[in-house]
């Protein structure tokens, strides 16, 4: 190999490198905003000049405010989609898979106000809890009907029980303080109106939460 390509090589190699810090700059300049409780009236602008950049240097990156919070909302909430999803999968009640996952959501948003807040600006765009989310609550309801648990005409109907009011109970969270026992109770409520019996409802919503799924544990997998 000669000197000239290896330079050519490592040359590229270095411009990868600086796209992708600026592109995570970008992103976690994004996500202070984002974070923040009026972080949905954000504009591209706002986010450029938080990150230090140009317009036209996040355009390399981002087609436009769309793209960008697509692309964020993916990296605040893959990591633990997967985590809850696959502690959620250990258990065997499926009426218990949304409980727990609803649950898990807000104790979540209790402990990181910035991550509710993002989740809730970045749900205005119409996906609540963005696509991976959106499309996994509905796979969770449609578990349920399946096993006969959750008698329901469509399981987009329960998916949208189920994020519709978390994402409500979320908001009242970081704007009231509706007591240690809120998540619970939402989840109780919820599977109420997925058709479970009210008893049941609240025995299962009120089952000690299981350990969430550390990252280290999904590599292992």
């Amino acid at each position: 190999m000669t000197k000239r390509k290896i330079d050519l090589e490592r040359r590229a190699e270095i411009a990868r490198e600086r796209k992708a810090r600026t592109r995570a700059n970008i992103l976690a300049s994004a996500f202070d905003i984002f974070g923040e409780e009026y972080g949905l009236y954000s504009r591209i602008e706002d986010i450029a000049e938080k990150a230090g950049i140009t317009r036209q240097t996040l355009y390399h990156h981002f087609t436009g405010i769309e793209e960008l919070r697509e692309a964020l909302t993916y990296e605040v909430t893959h990591d633990f989609l997967t985590q809850v999803s696959t502690t959620v999968a250990r258990l065997t009640d499926p009426r218990e898979h949304a409980s727990v996952a609803i649950r898990m959501y807000l104790e979540r948003a209790r402990g990181d106000r910035r991550w509710a807040w993002s989740m809730i600006n970045l749900s205005a765009s119409g996906i609540i809890f963005g696509a991976e989310t959106y499309a996994r609550a509905e796979a969770t309801v449609q578990l349920g009907m399946d096993a006969g648990e959750l008698k329901l005409k469509y399981s987009a109907l329960g998916r949208d029980m189920v994020l519709g009011t978390a994402l409500a109970a979320l908001t009242t969270m970081l704007k009231d303080d509706p007591g240690e026992d809120y998540p619970s109770l939402v989840a109780e409520h919820i599977l109420i109106g997925l058709s479970v019996d009210p008893e049941a409802a609240r025995e299962i919503a009120n089952r000690e939460l299981p350990p969430l799924v550390g990252i280290s544990e999904l590599d292992e997998l």
